[in-house]
């Protein structure tokens, strides 16, 4: 026992010594939701009820998963159905997306209508121009948007989702009452973070804004590269290395990462050409440039050298929202998909009673059915008051993104070449699709930030151990709980976590796939600990395989939740959500168990180092190695 206890020890002080990546450094950030639930951020040592983050200490945490969340109001319910239908219509009489692509631009009467129907201030308080909506209601209207024009969807989501999302979640009372009318009443907003030098890398950033010598301006300077609604932008959320003080040493500064708000009629702050792009061509972006703009000390936001944690949090905070939009793109494209294999007639047979194409149909509307989960249950939870659903966010983005690019690409599949012709409309999503899986943390980056911030918070749990040693008389519930676990796991008598409570009884087969699932997930991550140590961080063939099992098991604890609520309330669909379920669920397991075995097995961790040396090969050689067959 007390061996084990040494192994964990050892373990959490090589964790505890490892500056991790910049890249999750989110990981120590407490979020913040959107709308004012009265409740306070947790504090430190506060537990987490996050489901992922529990998820890999090997822990069932089913508070923000069970039951399917349901957080409108009658009142709130009546608003969002008031609004669909008139943004439908909008959407179907208005705006030409095959136009908006032409034209690489967002006609003016649709910009004018969006305007009118209220679009681009969705959750701005109603005293201050918007309509006031919760994260579910807008989830409920991006869902419209991204079911008939992504770059319409870019424009507005650049806008609010991270434009002036920052003001509304860490702007003072003053900066709200002046910046919020305006951002609902026809001046646009971007937020501006990415630099030619820094990508994925925000920390890197060499914008500077120093204070003038009379203390009531910020001088900035830089630029800005890629920039959603740059070219439009009144009113911009822009990032900046300020020099503060150094705490270790009060006669030194150090540079650290503040955020502005910044208008254009500050002066100095000008524009390119909007970009060349693949697809959301409607959607205007363009580099920002800033040379020694005036900001008044005042349009500081959320604090001098903040900044990091103010964009990082504006991010998490955002990106259910596009989980939302492809929830609606996904319809969309499956129903073109169904329309046309329910009509087209080949050897005597409708497609749709062809096998192939009935799989096809079948995998599309489960990757669409975990999205739509996905995103009401992380709006839901948002609504409910959750401080801990970052990386759920985060996961949402990923997923959706590679499920619509798929749901998509298996449409034109089933249309042929009536697909891949434009009057369908499926080359402009396909184009359109393409930047979600970059934009907003790449989805590479993204499987990082999700493994490395779990082992983490699996990290901390050994610390708790390690504590417990130093006093083992005083503690031996937690060593002997800790020990009995894993000798049961040893001999086979420990059990799965059981969600049998949690789900309905026609889905207790698959949530028992789940449960193990789990169990053998945290026990993967607990070897990939005392393996590794702190050069896990180093080790990205064996984080994704982590992050992409985390993400199975999410999506899978999603709908087993949607669909038990489904059951219990008998809605109409409930069988056939049971039968995507059960389905998945097959599928999802069986992926669950191969990326762990990748990471546990010799001859699998040998094929990564080969793996290394051909990349190293190709980027020595510039490119492809072998000459051709004919070897000229």
């Amino acid at each position: 026992m007390f061996r084990i206890g040494r192994t964990l020890v050892q373990c959490n002080k090589n964790l505890q010594n490892q500056n991790f990546l910049r890249l999750i450094s989110t990981s120590s950030v407490q979020c913040k939701t959107v709308q004012n639930t009265g409740k306070k951020a947790p504090a430190a040592g506060e537990e987490n009820y996050s489901f992922v983050m529990n998820l890999y200490r090997g822990q069932l945490e089913g508070k923000q998963v069970f039951p399917f969340p349901k957080p409108l109001t009658a009142e709130q319910e009546e608003t969002v159905r008031m609004l669909v239908d008139p943004v439908s219509k909008f959407f179907e009489e208005v705006n030409d997306p095959a136009k908006n692509d032409a034209l690489e631009r967002v006609e003016e009467n649709t910009l004018k209508g969006l305007w009118e129907l209220g679009a681009f201030a969705l959750q701005v308080p109603q005293e201050l121009g918007g309509l006031g909506l919760c994260n579910t209601q807008y989830t409920r209207l991006v869902e419209i948007v991204g079911a008939h024009d992504l770059g319409v969807g870019i424009t507005l989501g650049a806008h609010q989702s991270i434009g002036f999302k920052g003001i509304l979640l860490y702007g003072t009372d003053a900066q709200k009452k002046k910046y919020f009318p305006r951002v609902s009443g026809g001046e646009f907003a971007a937020f501006c973070l990415t630099e030619p030098s820094s990508g994925s890398d925000a920390g890197s950033i060499r914008s500077r804004a120093v204070l003038s010598p009379d203390g009531k301006h910020y001088i900035l300077n830089g630029s800005k590269i890629w920039i959603s609604n740059g070219g439009l932008a009144e009113i911009m959320t822009v990032f900046a290395q300020t020099p503060v003080d150094d705490p270790k040493n009060p006669e030194k500064t150090r540079d650290k990462v503040t955020s502005f708000i910044v208008e254009r009629s500050f002066g100095g702050v000008t524009n390119g050409p909007p970009e060349k792009k693949m697809g959301i061509k409607a959607s205007n972006t363009a580099e920002v440039y800033y040379d020694n703009v005036k900001i008044p000390i005042e349009n500081v936001l959320g604090g001098v050298g903040n900044g990091f944690k103010v964009a990082m949090n504006i991010l998490n905070n955002g990106r259910f929202g596009m989980a939302g939009a492809l929830t609606g793109t996904m319809r969309t494209c499956i129903a073109k998909a169904t329309e046309f294999a329910t009509q087209r007639v080949q050897f005597g047979e409708k497609l749709s009673k062809f096998q192939g194409i009935q799989e096809k149909l079948a995998r599309m509307a489960a990757l669409q059915y975990v999205t739509e989960s996905m995103a009401y249950m992380i709006s839901g939870n948002m609504d409910s008051g959750s401080q801990h659903y970052h990386l759920e966010a985060a996961i949402s983005k990923v997923f959706a993104a590679e499920a619509a690019w798929n749901v998509c690409d298996e449409a034109i599949q089933i249309m042929g070449g009536m697909g891949f012709m434009k009057e369908t409309g499926l080359e402009r999503i396909l184009r359109d699709l393409r930047i979600f899986r970059i934009f907003e943390g790449t989805n590479d980056i993204l499987r990082l930030f999700v493994a490395l911030t779990g082992i983490q918070y699996a990290g901390a749990h050994l610390r708790e151990l390690q504590n417990a040693f130093k006093n083992p008389t005083a503690n031996l519930g937690l060593i002997f709980e800790e020990a009995s676990k894993r000798v049961g796991r040893k001999v086979g008598l420990a059990s799965p976590p059981s969600m049998e409570h949690h789900v309905h009884r026609s889905l207790s087969p698959s949530a028992r796939q789940i449960s193990k699932c789990i169990d053998d997930f945290g026990q993967s991550v607990e070897v990939v600990l005392i393996k590794y140590g702190k050069s896990i961080v180093n080790e990205q063939y064996i984080l994704n395989r982590l992050a992409n099992a985390t993400i199975d098991i999410y999506a899978s604890m999603v709908i087993l939740s949607r669909a038990t609520n489904a059951l219990n309330n008998n809605l109409p669909s409930a069988q056939h959500e049971k039968l995507m379920v059960e389905s998945w669920i097959v599928g999802a397991s069986q992926r669950i168990t191969e990326n762990l075995k990748e990471i546990s097995t010799g001859r699998n961790l040998d094929n990564y180092t080969k793996m290394s040396k051909i990349a190293a090969n190709i980027c020595q050689s510039n490119g492809v190695v072998q000459q051709n067959p004919l070897n000229f």
